[in-house]
């Protein structure tokens, strides 16, 4: 299918094009971007209009649970391990195949209806999950949790296995990663077990890292260093590695990190609601640290919304620091964009280029709130929010057009959802 995209203001994130290119066209060719110029004059099976709007990369959400989404609004008032002992793992050991499904799609509703193209999803039950993703038309990297506190690593591990002997290089929108839990739940054999799967694989491994001071401690305990840092140098020397979170670094810290094959998945939203603390991304940026954005299940990051996340990163880092000139609108942009797919290790996504992958998505920005249109940078980071999204392409498949769903009946899956977390909460 050509789909043929005229007059917009395309924001490509590409390092050689304009950072903005006015009444331009984008000429869709089945799943690939085939031209992005200036009036192009080519038959199209679809034509879209889109003066006056934004068309950008799809955004790129480099951490998350995404079955989370029944769980939303349940962490208030609960520390986080009372939260996680008291609240979520006593409904997680209710949750059925069939949940994880609708709980899946109705957080690929959201992506979509967000402009979310991409997301790195952790959790269980992962077949479930992709089988969603799938329906749902997204693009996402995934993996089975791994983790070694009830001595049912190997089953973990063989499970991921099974999955990727399936899937991997079968779904062009589902890729993996190696997951680990964490340092805390895992030991030193598990660790190194973990590593040469990835190896095996050729695949990065995904971690929290350093969420909270509880859990710095208790790796510097378990492990007996003084920096958790030592760790990562330790088992994943020379890997591409994502950690989320990544809060409890100091300066120093971060300059070590720097030196290794590491990306950050910052969640701001998350680790404040859960009174984690500030990440400091700004050291990190000055220390060459590609950091992206996500958002952590919904049950502690409330939602899906990159835009909120954006607002979020931007402003926290100018107050921490106490310097307005940190971190520009378009470096934010950056983290949610070109940044995600480089973390990910997702060449074909992440910026509009011709030959790469057709995920975007088309802002609308006519209404109070962003008018007038002084810095469209900017606009975007601090004004406009995930309901500005008017459609949402990926892979060259239109899932939303003006604020309607193509693929999936949303309420139906509300009515899902809301089902089981009635009967789980019981």
């Amino acid at each position: 299918m050509r789909i043929l995209i005229k007059n917009a203001n395309v924001i490509s994130m590409e390092e050689k094009r304009p950072k903005l290119e006015e009444n331009t066209d984008i000429l869709i060719e089945d799943t690939r971007i085939k031209k992005i110029e200036k009036e192009i004059n080519e038959n199209a099976d679809k034509v879209i209009q889109a003066s006056g709007k934004i068309v950008m990369p799809g955004l790129i959400n480099t951490h998350a649970h995404v079955p989370m989404s029944i769980f939303r609004e349940t962490v208030d008032g609960y520390i986080t391990q009372d939260w996680l002992e008291k609240k979520i793992w006593p409904m997680e050991d209710k949750l059925t195949k069939e949940d994880i499904y609708y709980a899946s799609l109705l957080s690929f509703v959201e992506m979509i209806k967000t402009g979310t193209t991409t997301i790195n999803d952790m959790y269980f039950l992962t077949e479930e999950i992709i089988n969603a993703a799938i329906e749902a038309g997204v693009r996402m990297q995934t993996t089975r949790t791994l983790m070694d506190m009830t001595g049912d690593g190997d089953t973990r591990i063989q499970e991921l296995k099974e999955l990727l002997n399936i899937y991997q290089e079968k779904q062009d929108n589902i890729t993996f990663n190696i997951g680990i839990h964490g340092f805390y739940t895992t030991n030193d054999a598990y660790l190194k077990k973990c590593v040469h799967l990835a190896k095996e694989y050729h695949l990065p491994i995904h971690i929290h890292f350093c969420e909270n001071d509880q859990e710095a401690e208790d790796i510097k305990n378990q492990y007996q260093v003084q920096s958790p840092v030592e760790l990562i140098k330790r088992y994943f020397k020379g890997m591409h590695v994502i950690l989320a979170h990544a809060v409890k670094l100091t300066k120093q810290e971060i300059e070590e990190l720097s030196k290794e094959n590491i990306s950050i998945a910052h969640c701001p939203v998350s680790n404040l609601k859960l009174g984690c603390g500030i990440s400091d991304i700004t050291s990190m940026k000055e220390n060459g640290i590609t950091v992206s954005l996500g958002t952590d299940g919904q049950g502690s990051g409330s939602n899906l919304d990159l835009f909120e996340t954006m607002k979020f990163t931007a402003l926290l880092q100018k107050g921490i620091t106490k310097d307005p000139t940190k971190l520009p609108a378009y470096e934010v942009l950056k983290m949610a964009t070109i940044n995600g797919a480089k973390a990910l290790g997702l060449d074909e996504v992440g910026s509009l280029e011709e030959g790469k992958k057709a995920d975007m998505i088309i802002l609308n920005v006519e209404e109070a709130v962003s008018q007038p249109v002084n810095n469209i940078f900017s606009e975007i980071v601090y004004n406009i929010k995930g309901t500005n999204v008017e459609t949402t392409i990926i892979n060259g498949k239109i899932l939303m057009e003006n604020r309607k769903m193509k693929k999936i009946d949303e309420k139906s899956i509300y009515e899902e959802c809301k089902r089981i977390i009635c009967r789980i909460q019981n």
